[in-house]
Parts: C-alpha cells; sequence; structure tokens
C-alpha cells in the first residue's frame, strides 16, 4: 500500500515537472551559464513548491469544488510580473558577464527564485487537480501518513527530472561558443517574457 502510494506520488512529480516551461527554461539556460549545480537548485526549487502542492492536494477530494483550489490574483500578479522581470533580464544579460564564480547568495537566489515562480503559477495548481483525480488520489482525508508517503514521491519524482534535465544539459555546456550563448539568452529571455506577460493578460479574464 505504501509502496503505492510512494510510486503514485514518484509519477505526479516526474509527469507535472517534466513539460517544457518556464522552469525549466530558467534550468536549462541557468545550467548553461552558471553551471550544473546552480541548474539543479533552480529546479530543487520548484521541486519544493510541488511537494507544498502535493501537501495540500491530498487533503481535499478529487470531487472538492474547484473554488477550494483557486488562486488569489495577487499571487499570480507577482508571479506574472516576476518571469517579465526575469525575461527582460535574461534578453539584455551579455554571456560574458555571467562566467564569474558563483555564491551562496546566488545560489539561495536561484532556488527561491523558482520556488516562488511556481508558487504562483496557476497551471500548477491545475495540473495537481487533474492529475490527483486522474490517479484517485486525494481521497486519504484524515490520513496523514499516507498523505505524507505521497508527498515524499511528488519531491522524489520532481527532483528526479531536475537532476535528468541539469546532469544533460551540462553535458554540453562547454561545447557552445559566446555567440551561441547571446542567442540562447535572447530565446529564453523572449520566453520568459511572453510567458509572463500572458499570466498578467489572463488575470483580466
Amino acid at each position: 500500500m505504501h509502496l503505492d502510494l510512494l510510486a503514485r506520488g514518484l509519477v505526479i512529480g516526474f509527469a507535472i515537472a517534466a513539460p517544457v516551461g518556464p522552469i525549466g527554461m530558467l534550468v536549462i539556460r541557468r545550467t548553461l551559464v552558471e553551471g550544473r549545480l546552480l541548474g539543479l537548485l533552480t529546479g530543487m526549487g520548484a521541486a519544493v513548491a510541488d511537494s507544498l502542492y502535493a501537501a495540500w492536494g491530498p487533503s481535499a477530494s478529487p470531487s472538492s469544488p474547484a473554488s477550494s483550489w483557486a488562486m488569489p490574483s495577487g499571487p499570480k500578479l507577482i508571479g506574472g510580473a516576476f518571469l517579465v522581470y526575469l525575461g527582460i533580464s535574461t534578453f539584455r544579460a551579455k554571456p560574458k558577464e555571467e562566467s564569474g564564480a558563483n555564491t551562496k547568495a546566488r545560489y539561495a537566489s536561484a532556488f527561491l527564485s523558482t520556488l516562488l515562480l511556481t508558487l504562483t503559477n496557476p497551471a500548477t495548481i491545475l495540473s495537481f487537480m487533474a492529475v490527483f483525480a486522474g490517479l484517485g488520489l486525494g481521497t486519504n482525508g484524515g490520513d496523514y501518513g499516507a498523505a505524507g508517503i505521497v508527498v515524499a514521491g511528488v519531491f522524489v519524482g520532481s527532483a528526479l527530472w531536475w537532476l535528468l534535465l541539469s546532469g544533460g544539459v551540462s553535458l554540453v555546456r562547454h561545447k557552445l561558443k559566446p555567440g551561441t550563448m547571446k542567442w540562447i539568452n535572447y530565446g529564453s529571455g523572449a520566453f520568459l517574457s511572453v510567458f509572463g506577460a500572458y499570466s498578467l493578460v489572463s488575470l483580466a479574464f
């Protein structure tokens, strides 16, 4: 029973982390520019946020009204604005200025930025709603032990994806030329800005 719950949680964590969105783009770019460790820490921020959502999810039945999962507009606004800011700063960044050694503050910033972005991303909530219902989870209302196992599985699954992604991207990091990195900055910056702008516009609807 416990192994089944752990396996389901792992599948949830991996499946929700794997689609390439703004967090995946950040992990890829930061791994290329600043190294595997910083890219991995970027992903770990998302993994912790996924775990927090999972801790919330098992306490609610799939039949619960959608309003119980609703996110206030404030966090959405913060997340969208932060994505636009990250996109613009990424677009304007020069590769030669980002080759210096990373500091503890930079590591903390990488972790906290994706923790915030994931927590304020409405798509994460919708993903958890769909997957929890599809796998028949969320019905263990008062069983905190079972819920804890699911949460642990979600964290392991999400962390596994970010470990694989940052590790795979790091293999080609030193083969890229500065000119290539410039276009990576342009592309990822535009992607993040558009995604953030879309999040902000969606608030009006």
